[in-house]
């Protein structure tokens, strides 16, 4: 998950470089291009090919969260140019957040009143950082926060199509949508590559998205959600290292502040659930296969 975490920082930084020279959305096509490649391919060499992979129980959500992902990662990307890394990744760490609010209306997982504090603490970091009514406050700030929720509902909708797809199915979706979305708007925003470095670049942008799927893909085939979660903050971490040594960004005090309220009001929230979890497989081990949704139902928590 760390490594992970390390691949996709770095990519962040190489979209903040491409960005600032051409369009947001041309390399997000470029890259959604390579990527639908090489999923149609692993799909075509699967058995049944890419019929079967392509069967899914859940079609009209699979579009909707591969459209959605396809957005988000063009909002985001700009919010690199905007704010720059530290300050795009400080605020959109707070989507761990919004997926425990959202969870109860789309999937009717409520959460308990401790995890409900963690949320509004986590808010609270956000306002620190935006500080609205302050002169320094830029609507531009809103930006990641909407990509943050974006992908918070991309999230969710992931949860659920996961019932009734394998993930082959999923991935497929994400890469096939994102790639004919960007297709039919790139026309209009295209701006050509100029030069092999930017080119190079492009490639270990490609190149990176797909190892670091791959990496996302196998972690979570080895070990449960809740335990390699807290390890996702790393890329904070190395997006921040990223941000000052090659870009020469320097985050004020209060951007730092409310990263550290929005960090720990997410790690408090993964380590809640964790526990919920652990809790729901002895209720289930001594108590029956209905011990499980007492849990979840169980007000306390």
């Amino acid at each position: 998950m760390i490594l992970t975490t390390l691949v996709f920082a770095g990519m962040d930084g190489v979209s903040r470089h491409l960005a600032s020279e051409y369009s947001v959305i041309t390399v997000a096509a470029i890259r959604y291009w390579v990527f639908a490649a090489f999923v149609l391919a692993t799909a075509a060499a699967s058995p049944g090919g890419i019929r079967a992979v392509a069967r899914s129980r859940a079609p009209r959500a699979q579009v909707a969260r591969g459209f959605l992902l396809a957005v988000e990662l063009c909002v985001v990307v700009l919010s690199f140019v905007l704010l720059g890394l530290i300050g795009t990744h400080a605020i959109f760490a707070v989507y761990p957040l919004l997926v425990a609010a959202l969870a109860g209306p789309v999937l009717g997982e409520y959460v308990g009143w401790r995890r409900g504090v963690a949320i509004l603490v986590g808010l609270a970091g956000v306002l620190v950082i935006l500080r609205p009514g302050f002169q320094v406050f830029s609507p531009l700030a809103l930006v990641p926060f909407a990509g943050a929720l974006m992908f918070a509902v991309y999230a969710l909708l992931t949860r659920k199509v996961a019932f009734v797809d394998p993930p082959g199915t999923s991935l497929f979706y994400i890469a096939v949508v994102g790639a004919v979305a960007l297709t039919a708007v790139v026309p209009f925003y295209w701006t050509p590559i100029h030069g092999w470095a930017d080119w190079g670049w492009m490639l270990v942008l490609c190149v990176g998205a797909i190892l670091g799927h791959f990496l996302m893909i196998k972690t979570y085939s080895v070990a449960e959600a809740g335990t390699v979660q807290p390890f996702a903050y790393f890329q904070l971490v190395f997006v921040t290292i990223i941000a000052l040594e090659v870009f020469g960004e320097r985050p004020d005090a209060w951007t730092v502040a409310g990263a550290a309220l929005i960090l720990g009001a997410g790690l408090y929230t993964v380590a809640r659930e964790a526990r919920l979890h652990h809790l729901a497989r002895l209720r289930v081990s001594r108590g029956g296969p209905d011990a499980e949704e007492s849990v979840k139902t169980d007000t306390r928590y």
